[in-house]
């Protein structure tokens, strides 16, 4: 990095809009964070769904704490994920909708309860239960540390990414590669030839 490409930053605003500036080149898989029993549900879009450890099993989540999943997976101990593919863009989109509220996110959607009661969407690429084992709250979200007790996992394997305030699709079969050389969309097969799009 040259020294034209480092900018001081003095006062916090600009070091808070800065910041989301970086974490706006992190990509994030997509998934659905659901929560509560019967008619008392909502959801909510996150980027921020990761693996803690593998032995034991365990997710971690961040939520901020002023969002409606984060007061009833406190109140339940229960928490849904969907993990989303690379067709549910409308579905991730439908569930940051700040207009639709509890129930009315999942209206016109597929889902049902698991086992704990909590909802699942369907059409996920996974979908995975978990017991809340702790919730560590710092500043303005929750960190939710969830024990996955039931799990669903798809035959499908395309995955929505969120990446630099865009949506990108991933395909373990095709990749898209653009060429600005011949501003022509290839596509990258599993075998490694190129084809045009």
């Amino acid at each position: 990095m040259s020294k034209a490409d480092i900018h001081l930053v003095n006062e916090m605003d600009e070091i808070e809009r800065q910041f989301r500036s970086v974490m706006r080149r992190v990509a994030g898989g997509v998934s659905i964070i659901t929560a509560g029993r019967d008619d008392d549900i909502t959801g909510m879009t996150v980027t921020s769904l990761t693996s803690l450890s593998a032995n034991p099993p365990r997710l971690l989540v961040s939520i901020n704490r002023q969002a409606p999943s984060f007061a009833l997976i406190e109140r339940y101990r229960l928490s849904g994920i969907s993990i989303l593919n690379a067709d549910q863009q409308q579905l991730a989109d439908r569930f940051t909708n700040a207009r639709l509220k509890g129930k009315q996110r999942f209206e016109g959607t597929t889902w049902s309860p698991g086992p704990s009661g909590v909802p699942l969407l369907g059409k996920s690429l996974a979908a995975v239960e978990c017991q809340v084992e702790e919730i560590i709250e710092r500043h303005s979200h929750g960190i939710i540390v969830g024990r996955p007790f039931s799990m669903e996992l798809s035959h499908r394997l395309s995955g929505l990414v969120y990446w630099n305030g865009q949506y990108v699709e991933i395909d373990q079969i095709r990749i898209g590669i653009f060429s600005p050389k011949s501003a022509f969309p290839w596509r990258m097969c599993a075998d490694g030839s190129r084809r045009a799009a």
